[in-house]
């Protein structure tokens, strides 16, 4: 069985358009669809209960954030394999049965990624990156990938092949199709990271316990592109810098390190505190 798990906060008419793509293109396996929504304003739990009543609805009534949702709903799952998805993606052939076929043949791998496309279906998103190590990340942000890819844009893999099939390190999240057993051996998602960077820390956590991470071109999916996260660009900017903080104090703390961490993060900080224009709480539940 597939369980395709999907956590939705306010964006009703791309959950709809994407769970009509799964209804539209099916695998043939077994398949379980979950929607987590996050106590939306704009009327996507009803339009799920209406519209689309195969599909098992859990309405919060709070924004418990992307982690937590996912969490409730990995519970709820049955598949073999479960599929962390995007509500602004749309499917457009059998892509859902090429990933499972995939996974099937690979008994090493914990988790795979497809390739992600512009609404044109043509032009493919960059969405590969290297685990943000201290060698990977500074120079993203002290500007010098920008200046010189070539030398210092390791961390977005820039030269990244599309269009071959291979081993990743960090995919982006929008579609991530996890291996049950292999959840089995990690857990969850690390709820200390309610919005990013959660992505980050349980594919680390694959990695580190021996799994693979795979990309196949031959799973491809429209992705609109953060439509939950848009709506309030300051408050996720500084989720985002905050997260990455958090992500450093837990994979990187010794009693060695721990000044250089403080001094990381007043640099994040200020980063953010630049790039938001002022100062914001982030996320709160």
């Amino acid at each position: 069985m597939l369980s395709i798990l999907i956590v939705n906060w306010n964006t009703c008419e791309y959950l709809r358009r994407c769970l009509r793509s799964i209804a539209e293109h099916p695998p043939s396996v077994p398949l379980q669809v979950v929607v987590v929504d996050n106590a939306s304003k704009d009327g996507s739990a009803e339009m799920v209960r209406s519209e689309f009543p195969w599909v098992e609805l859990e309405a919060s009534d709070k924004n418990l954030g992307y982690a937590a949702g996912n969490n409730i709903a990995f519970v709820m799952a049955r598949g073999e394999w479960q599929l962390t998805l995007n509500a602004d993606t749309e499917f457009f052939d059998d892509s859902l049965q090429a990933a499972v076929d995939f996974m099937e043949g690979r008994k090493g791998a914990g988790v795979l990624a497809g390739k992600l496309l512009d609404p044109n279906q043509q032009t493919v998103q960059p969405s590969m990156r290297r685990f943000p190590t201290p060698g990977a990340i500074l120079p993203e942000m002290f500007g010098l990938a920008k200046i010189f890819p070539k030398k210092f844009g390791d961390y977005r893999q820039l030269d990244f092949d599309y269009s071959r099939e291979g081993e990743a390190e960090q995919p982006m999240g929008s579609f991530l199709l996890f291996r049950k057993s292999a959840l089995n051996d990690i857990g969850l998602m690390d709820e200390r990271f309610p919005i990013f960077f959660n992505d980050v820390d349980i594919l680390f956590r694959l990695k580190g316990a021996g799994w693979s991470i795979w990309y196949s071109p031959e799973v491809q999916l429209i992705h609109h592109g953060g439509r939950s996260t848009k709506q309030i660009p300051k408050t996720m900017i500084w989720e985002s810098h905050r997260s990455l903080i958090r992500y450093y104090w837990k994979w990187y703390q010794t009693w060695w390190s721990t000044p250089l961490l403080v001094l990381f993060s007043g640099i994040v900080w200020l980063g953010a505190l630049v790039r938001a224009r002022g100062w914001n709480a982030g996320y709160r539940p």
